[in-house]
């Protein structure tokens, strides 16, 4: 069971790299910040994240020579230790455990439950804080499993969100496959893809698969509404996901990675040329951020480099804080930090530059 954490106190941003883990330190005021690292130096990390409850740090790694491993921290990062039983496939499932992409907590009415996203696309489940992981395999038993295939960057399932108002109703989203919901805890699987454009896999036009999701975020305040960038475009959904529509208007293209939401509903996504020209529009780093759930969209650029600044973004390394104002947070393929502590009106560069960043988290410790 999980330990009451005492009230937080400080702010700590988690960066993933392909060369380990770096946290930033500050307090609620987010001008000051201290840095520390690397964590888990030589090891790729594509999924941080701070227990709301405790006052650990769970990393996702993975390396060629010992393979995808789930690591905890309780003292910010001094020193690691491998989860007793991580996520893993049998042998007779054909399955391979390449990357963890993603571990979140369950409901807050579920201490101890966490859930964690894999590749190949799969999702597992723990019961017992962290220490021992088992497969749900009604996703990966889905009927569609013989039609999944891999986007650029895997078969990986990056997005697992919890309906804050049914600990019972899952999401996630897989790429290049698309969006599935479970009302029963994981049990069960129902596609969520309609109105989502195919993309060319070789499935037939009918499939409910083949939809390349990049990243999905939950509406904080309206229940059942969610967002995505899609691969081509950015989507909304205002019944759980059984339909989708574009948002997309106003945006300078139609191809991009990452998507954070704040606690009241602002947007933020960073657009990409195109997906063979995977770098900011005419080598121009902005922002763009909506506060009208996706109706108009305005490019945020004071306090980012000016052009030509020639970098991406990767699908899970932007994110934002729970303060007031918000805090929103990016890294680059360049290995750069940006910060914003006012909603993105205004922009810096946290100190250091870093190996190429896959994921950012902040967490309240």
């Amino acid at each position: 069971m999980a330990r009451k954490q005492n009230a937080p106190r400080r702010l700590v941003l988690l960066i993933g790299t392909v060369k380990g883990a770096f946290f930033y330190h500050t307090d609620f005021h987010r001008r000051k910040w201290t840095l520390t690292g690397p964590h888990l130096p030589g090891w790729e990390v594509a999924s941080l994240c701070g227990d709301p409850n405790d006052g650990r740090i769970f990393a996702g790694t993975c390396s060629y020579a010992y393979g995808a491993t789930i690591r905890v921290t309780r003292n910010l990062g001094r020193t690691w230790h491998e989860v007793e039983k991580g996520p893993a496939y049998s042998a007779e499932s054909g399955f391979k455990l390449n990357r963890i992409w993603q571990i979140v907590p369950g409901h807050p009415s579920q201490p101890g439950t966490w859930y964690a996203g894999v590749e190949e696309a799969g999702l597992f489940v723990s019961r017992d804080d962290g220490r021992t992981w088992t497969e749900l395999d009604g996703l990966t038993r889905h009927p569609t499993r013989p039609q999944w295939f891999p986007g650029n960057g895997g078969m990986c399932l990056h997005t697992i969100l919890v309906d804050p108002a049914n600990p019972r109703r899952l999401w996630v989203a897989a790429s290049a496959i698309g969006v599935f919901r479970s009302e029963d805890a994981g049990a069960t699987w129902q596609t969520c893809n309609r109105d989502l454009p195919l993309v060319p896999t070789g499935q037939p036009v009918e499939s409910e698969v083949s939809r390349c999701v990049h990243k999905m975020v939950l509406d904080p305040e309206k229940p059942g509404v969610l967002y995505q960038q899609f691969h081509g475009g950015v989507f909304k959904s205002e019944d759980a996901g059984a339909s989708w529509k574009s948002i997309a208007r106003g945006l300078p293209s139609d191809f991009g990675f990452p998507l954070a939401i704040t606690p009241r509903g602002d947007l933020f996504i960073v657009p990409l040329q195109s997906d063979e020209q995977r770098f900011v529009p005419d080598g121009a780093l902005k922002v763009y951020r909506s506060r009208d759930r996706g109706r108009t969209w305005r490019a945020l650029s004071k306090g980012l480099p000016s052009p030509p600044h020639y970098v991406g973004v990767l699908r899970d390394a932007m994110a934002a804080d729970a303060l007031d104002p918000a805090g929103v947070y990016f890294g680059t393929t360049m290995g750069e930090v940006y910060c914003s502590a006012d909603a993105g009106e205004t922009w810096r560069q946290l100190p250091g530059q870093f190996p190429r960043i896959t994921t950012i988290k902040t967490w309240l410790g």
